[in-house]
């Protein structure tokens, strides 16, 4: 029967911070980080998670919460997905091991706590300006900013939709 389905194996994925040292020694090294917003998931986010996991044996990612995406300063109405739906979706990629959360402006703390062997983020945050990138090589680990293949974003997304309704 249908009412006797269970949560989908990805929810397993989720890992709410405070339960990250137990979960962290369950994963394969060497252990990827790349952290976001990964509001409204497209082919941009998908290249780019599975190229940063191609750089390791797993691939932890840390989604901003709902608060810290508003400070960002990307639109009064975003996040569109709240944390819950967006830790969901991604934790369903194959290419994400685990999936937390950081409720600061940047995920120094949490990178600290992690304390992964290499640390990704996209083309446009050069090396030097990644968050806790010299921690991560004075560690002896990697820092790489990966070129996007795809010129796609949330934003421009949500602009499209916003011209299509007549920009209610």
């Amino acid at each position: 029967m249908m009412s006797d389905w269970s949560l989908p194996d990805f929810e397993r994925k989720i890992c709410p911070p405070e339960e990250l040292a137990q979960r962290l020694h369950e994963l394969p090294r060497p252990l990827v980080f790349t952290n976001g917003c990964f509001d409204i998931l497209h082919r941009g986010h998908v290249t780019y998670l599975a190229q940063a996991r191609s750089a390791g044996a797993a691939l932890v990612l840390a989604l901003n919460t709902d608060a810290s995406v508003r400070r960002l300063g990307k639109g009064d109405d975003r996040p569109v997905n709240s944390l819950e739906n967006r830790a969901a979706v991604a934790a369903a990629l194959a290419s994400v091991d685990l999936v937390t959360w950081f409720d600061e402006d940047t995920p120094a703390e949490l990178i600290e706590q992690i304390k992964p062997d290499i640390l990704i983020k996209g083309g446009d945050w050069p090396v030097e300006k990644i968050v806790g990138a010299q921690e991560t090589l004075a560690r002896g680990g990697k820092v790489f900013s990966i070129p996007f293949l795809h010129q796609t974003s949330t934003t421009k997304t949500l602009e499209k939709i916003r011209a299509a309704e007549g920009g209610k």
